[in-house]
């Protein structure tokens, strides 16, 4: 089981009123962007525990990492009203919890519900983002991903064991993540499950699950091409997995042609969204960091 040391947990209030959470990693360190880590539509926090240790700790220079548990996620309360339950919203969120927190700009992580958000969040606020990685995400989403991610929500159990929990996410996504070995696959039922008297259930509100159900995928859906040219001068790192359904090898090029200094890595043996805890993941993220931060340095 991963370490839960080396984090704090930090609870704030949304300006609605409901009580949310974060991990605070490396605290002490005053130097350098923060690192701000946003998770993907059913995740939370944990997901970036590994990457936020080595972040904090083990990397060149360390940084403070914050990882936000969206509302109805984790730690944070559910919101009773499901409407709630959207980019715009919970990009609200984490702009109420870095001014809880007194950071007014750094570095963010999305990793794909978190990478729209960061969208969003050029537009609301495009000051505080002074690097980005996006993790499998861009400005199109491929509808036969959704379908994937609508099919494997609506079928999700309550396993009695972490054994079964763990063979059940090898069971549908193995076949995209074959580069994955057994601590993998522990660490994202880790990350994903908590514990109930009944067994084990995904730790995120059921209603999320109505959130991506109602999506009609018959439609065109909606690009955010507007949004993603505003971060055009923004430090950006796309890491996209080699099996992705979600984020296409056309969308990443085109993503290329219209953000002309963007780098990209494809993680091979992994889809959606490649582990940042493996490979050369880490050591990439923090390099990538640290070369957007002294190119913004005055000279």
């Amino acid at each position: 089981m991963p370490n839960h040391e080396g984090f704090s947990d930090f609870f704030y209030a949304s300006t609605d009123g409901l009580k949310l959470h974060a991990r605070i990693y490396g605290e002490a360190n005053a130097t350098g962007w923060p690192v701000v880590c946003l998770p993907g539509l059913t995740r939370n926090a944990r997901d970036f525990h590994e990457l936020a240790l080595y972040l904090s700790g083990s990397a060149k220079q360390p940084r403070k990492v914050i990882a936000f548990d969206y509302r109805g996620r984790g730690k944070s309360a559910y919101d009773p009203d499901v409407k709630n339950y959207n980019v715009g919203v919970e990009a609200g969120d984490v702009l109420a919890g870095l001014a809880a927190l007194g950071v007014n700009e750094g570095a963010f992580i999305g990793t794909s519900r978190g990478g729209l958000i960061i969208h969003v969040l050029g537009m609301m606020r495009p000051a505080t983002l002074k690097a980005i990685v996006f993790n499998d995400i861009g400005p199109v989403i491929e509808a036969n991903g959704l379908a994937h991610i609508q099919s494997y929500l609506e079928r999700e159990r309550t396993p009695k064991t972490r054994a079964q929990a763990t063979a059940a996410q090898r069971s549908v996504h193995g076949k995209d993540f074959p580069a994955l070995a057994g601590a993998d696959w522990d660490r994202m039922v880790w990350a994903l499950y908590r514990e109930t008297d009944g067994g084990l259930v995904p730790d995120f509100d059921p209603k999320l699950v109505d959130t991506v159900a109602s999506l009609d995928l018959t439609q065109p859906l909606p690009d955010l091409w507007p949004q993603f040219e505003a971060l055009a001068a923004i430090p950006l790192l796309t890491i996209r997995g080699a099996n992705s359904k979600l984020l296409s090898t056309d969308t990443l090029q085109r993503m290329r042609e219209r953000h002309s200094k963007m780098e990209a890595i494809t993680v091979a043996g992994q889809g959606h969204a490649p582990f940042l805890e493996t490979s050369s993941l880490p050591d990439d993220i923090a390099a990538f960091l640290d070369r957007a931060e002294q190119q913004n340095s005055p000279e």
